[in-house]
Formats: C-alpha cells, structure tokens, sequence
C-alpha cells in the first residue's frame, strides 16, 4: 500500500472523526506519497483523548468504496515514534447492525503495537483482530458474536491509545505498508508434483479399485442390516413404551420427505428432549442422523436389488427430493456415488438377502 501510487487499492489519508480545526486534537498529515507521516497533538482537555489517521478506500472518482481484503492473511509495515508511544491499528468492516446510526455499521478490529525512535518493523495478524466492548454496547450485539469478516473493509486506521503522551507534539512515520496472503505459486508447484505422483498411483489403483470397492460393498450391506427395511428391527429390545412409539414411528414413516422430529412428538406425545435422549442411547444416531441411516440403507438394498430402478426413482422413494443432496449423502455413508455402488454390487453378486442368509 506504499508507496501510494504502487498501490493496487486505491487509498488516501484523511484524519480521523474527532480532528476538529482549533480544536483540543490538532493533527497535521504530510503530503507523502512514499510515506505515511503525521503529527499530532492531543491536550489535556481532549474528551476523548484520541487521534487517528484514516487510510480510506476510494474509487477513482474519489468516493468511498469497500475492498475485499479476505485474502489476506496479515498486515506488515516500518514504523518510528517520536517520543515513543504505543499505538492501535484497526480495520473497519461492514456489518449491518443498527439503522439511524450508519457509522456504526463500521465494524472496528483492533491491534496495538508500540514504537520509538528507532524504526522497527510490525507485523499484524488480520485474523486475531478484537473489537473494542463499547462497540457491542452501542449496538447492543451479544458480546460473544466475536467472528468478523473482511470482505467489506471501508478503512484501516492507525490512530493513538490512552498510553499515548498527552500536551505533547508527536510524530509518526510509517512505511512499507505491505499487505500479506498466500503464494499461490508455491501452491501451483506442489500441484504439479502432486499430479504427477498421483499420476502413477491412479493407474495401480484403477486396476484394485474394482476388487477393494466390491469388498467393501458387502462388507457395509453385512454391517447395515439391522437398519434394512424397518419392520426386520427387533422390537424385543425396546420394551419401553416410550422407545417402542419412538421407533415404531420413524420406522414407518422415514420414507416420508416432510418428516421432521417436531412430527415425531406430536405423533408419540413424547417430548424433543426425551426423543434425542433415546435415539443417542438406544442406537447412538441424532434424529436426523437415524433417518438418514434408515434412508440411505433402504436405498443400498434397493439398488442392489433392483436393476431397472433409476437413482432418481430410488432417492424420492425413501424420503430425497433432491438427488443431489442424495447423492451426497449416499457417498460419504458407502464411499461411492449410487451408481459405483450398484454396479460393485452386479459384479460382486452383493445382495441383502444373501447377507441375512450368510448373517
């Protein structure tokens, strides 16, 4: 961001809200395109005690604009005080929050560091920035809503802090304002390896990936039985009246797109609390987990056994209105798409009722 006019985010230097002429904050920024300078002087009297110099975004025309700053990571810069002073850098984001107010919509994150004569170099994490409580307590935001983003950033700030000296004339000169991300470069390369590696690799694994996939198929058909076709469930277990409903329940309606766990206990007259409790216990699933257990397993058996069924015609008859969605879930349960799945079944000669005989 320094030099100014290397800068690939246009920006300029304004003083802060609070910089009034004759007023008991005097600031004065040099015209210095290579380097942000400024002196300050902040009396006694100053309610509140505080300075800042704003590096505001603006478009070419000279209007303020928001810049998308999420790429990076850190914030570095050069910087020397005189007579040494410790100072705060923040970055204002854009968050909707309260209306009548907009200036408040700006988002405040702050860091500090200190600084002397000598100059030093500071480097600051974008990530770990904190926002100040009184800007919670004027938008009366819960104070653990910590999380910000900075893909809105109308300006970044350097400005004093209450350890900063008082009646006395200061300087500040900052330099090589750099903002830090990723180097995708280094990225590139090692996808390049990567694909070459990998490269070798895919056609040994192409070659046992047929074998490994069918063995894994019967292997999680043998291991999902007991959730295949509701009504094989054992009830005897479940001599809880309150765990029999339950049960009953989700196992008789689970093909049914709209079931929720608020259905649930309206049909059973058990109450949601007690429903999670169950399920945890009894089968260590969360509702929705449990249906979707039922779900997925009922749709393995029913691309297992029947051939001329679509994947689309199986995923709406157990409950999925979006094949997609079905899809993805089906991958993350058996490791493979639907359709792998159906034909690692032909080729292995999977079905469910093999396993149950074998079971």
């Amino acid at each position: 961001m320094l030099p100014m006019q290397d800068s690939p985010l246009p920006w300029r230097p304004v003083p802060g809200w609070n910089v009034r002429p004759g007023g008991p904050v005097a600031l004065h920024i040099q015209d210095d395109p290579q380097r942000l300078r400024y002196e300050f002087d902040i009396a006694k009297s100053a309610d509140p005690p505080f300075v800042a110099v704003d590096l505001a975004f603006r478009d070419r025309k000279g209007k303020p604009v928001q810049v998308d700053l999420s790429r990076y990571s850190a914030l570095s810069l050069r910087v020397k005080c005189a007579p040494a002073n410790t100072l705060s850098f923040s970055v204002f984001t854009f968050q909707r929050v309260v209306k009548g107010r907009e200036y408040l919509n700006d988002r405040p994150s702050s860091a500090y560091f200190s600084c002397n004569k000598s100059e030093s170099r500071v480097e600051i994490d974008l990530t770990r920035l904190e926002t100040p409580h009184w800007w919670f307590l004027m938008v009366n935001l819960d104070l653990s809503r910590q999380a910000y983003k900075l893909d809105k950033v109308s300006k970044i700030a350097i400005g004093s802090t209450f350890q900063s000296p008082l009646g006395t004339p200061s300087a500040v000169e900052v330099s090589e304002l750099e903002l830090e991300g990723r180097d995708y470069r280094y990225l590139t390369a090692l996808a390049v390896m990567l694909c070459l590696a990998w490269g070798g690799f895919g056609l040994w694994f192409f070659l046992r990936h047929t074998r490994v996939l069918t063995e894994d198929v019967r292997g999680r058909l043998q291991k999902d039985l007991p959730f295949v076709a509701y009504q094989q469930l054992s009830l005897e277990p479940h001599r809880d009246r309150e765990k029999t409903a339950i049960l009953q329940f989700i196992g008789s309606k689970y093909a049914d797109p709209g079931l929720e766990l608020d259905t649930v206990v309206e049909q059973t007259g058990v109450n949601r609390t007690k429903v999670g409790e169950l399920l945890k216990a009894e089968l260590g699933y969360t509702f929705s987990g449990y249906v979707n257990k039922l779900r997925l397993t009922e749709a393995a058996r029913l691309l297992a056994e029947k051939e001329s069924a679509a994947v689309a015609e199986i995923a709406y008859s157990v409950g999925y209105g979006n094949v997609s969605y079905f899809n993805k879930l089906f991958k993350e349960e058996y490791g493979c798409t639907p359709k792998a799945f159906r034909d690692a079944c032909k080729r292995g000669g999977a079905t469910v009722e093999e396993g149950m005989e074998q079971g």
